[in-house]
């Protein structure tokens, strides 16, 4: 996700002339957060998430099938397209150069974490949790999901990006009025992987909302597909 940072700085107008010298438009300019080397490894770290997700993708289905299909195999294609939508968004917002066109993926990238959120409740909430309110739960993430993708859609780059990663924490974490549930309905191995997975997307939020510390983009990245292998190991492994 590589940012821009608006400045409040002025550029001087070509042939302009005033009484007292060039004159300079007043209006913002805009300067790359990131680096070319940070935008490589930013791109190649979430191409590599792209790869994953498709693997998992086809995983999810195979085991869901094999387990009867029906909701197992709905929540499986919720979760893995959901990975892939976020992770090649995310992929092609680091990868392009053109200005207009970074600014159209990363309102895309940021929906498409709301989408990832949404995506890996749904193995947890549809099938562990369906005797315990896990469609409330389920609804209730992907109304939070759906508004979440409006505010971007509208708001773009006015919000602070510690007010929207909170949105991403608290939105993943809507899951702890189930933790009991999840506890007993779990394998060990399963809670774990799951808990693991959560505070390494909240460890990356962190890293997310500060912007100007080279290569700490690149380590959110990093959290994000620590917390994706996790979640979707248990989801894979012990649930669909």
């Amino acid at each position: 996700m590589a940012d821009v940072e608006t400045i409040a700085a002025q550029k001087p107008e070509t042939g302009a002339q005033g009484p007292k010298g060039p004159q300079r438009p007043k209006g913002p300019i805009r300067r790359k957060l990131y680096s070319l080397g940070e935008e490589i490894a930013n791109s190649v770290s979430h191409g590599v998430g792209v790869l994953l997700s498709i693997a998992a993708l086809v995983l999810l289905i195979v085991v869901s099938v094999s387990h009867g299909g029906g909701v197992r195999l709905a929540a499986a294609l919720l979760m893995g397209i959901s990975l892939i939508i976020e992770y090649l968004f995310s992929t092609l917002y680091h990868a392009l150069a053109p200005e207009k066109a970074k600014a159209v993926f990363r309102v895309l990238d940021h929906c498409g974490i709301y989408l990832l959120i949404a995506g890996s409740y749904a193995p947890f909430s549809l099938v562990t949790l369906a005797d315990r309110g896990g469609l409330v739960l389920c609804c209730a993430v992907w109304a939070v999901a759906v508004v979440g993708i409006v505010a971007e859609c509208l708001l773009r780059e006015r919000q602070p990006a510690w007010l929207t990663a909170a949105v991403y924490v608290l939105m993943g974490w809507l899951v702890v009025f189930h933790i009991g549930d999840l506890w007993e309905l779990l394998a060990p191995p399963a809670f774990w992987l799951l808990l693991a997975g959560g505070l390494s997307y909240t460890v990356g939020a962190v890293f997310y909302a500060i912007k100007k510390v080279p290569y700490l983009h690149f380590v959110f990245h990093l959290f994000t597909l620590a917390g994706s292998v996790c979640i979707t190991l248990s989801a894979l492994l012990f649930v669909v």
